[in-house]
């Protein structure tokens, strides 16, 4: 019996698609999209591995797998890639971490 997911690794290779009833908000978006990712302030190698954090933030499996391969591509390596994980990570624990403040703030106007 095979196993099916709602992610499969062949969609991704379809993201153009998005862009075919509205070609030119698709046109802006990925000339935008692409400008982002040139060398600037920071090298395409650097914006790649920030990439790679955000994907992992925003779980998305796609992103994931994309910028996986463009990191590699890019001269990462899986220690720079797994750190960039990492700091992702810290960020998004400390983020549900200090929303206890808010948790705090209300049971103190509960009184308790």
């Amino acid at each position: 019996m095979g196993h099916d997911t709602y992610y499969h690794d062949a969609d991704l290779k379809r993201f153009p698609e998005v862009g075919e009833n509205r070609p030119e908000l698709a046109e802006k978006f990925f000339a935008w999209y692409n400008a982002v990712f040139e060398d600037g302030a920071l090298s395409a190698r650097e914006k790649s591995l920030i990439a790679l954090a955000v994907a992992h933030a925003v779980q998305c499996p796609y992103c994931i797998d994309a910028y996986s391969t463009d990191a590699l591509e890019k001269g990462a390596d899986l220690d720079q890639m797994t750190e960039a994980v990492h700091v992702a990570s810290a960020i998004r624990g400390g983020a549900s971490l200090v929303h206890g403040v808010q948790m705090r703030n209300h049971a103190g106007r509960k009184g308790m």
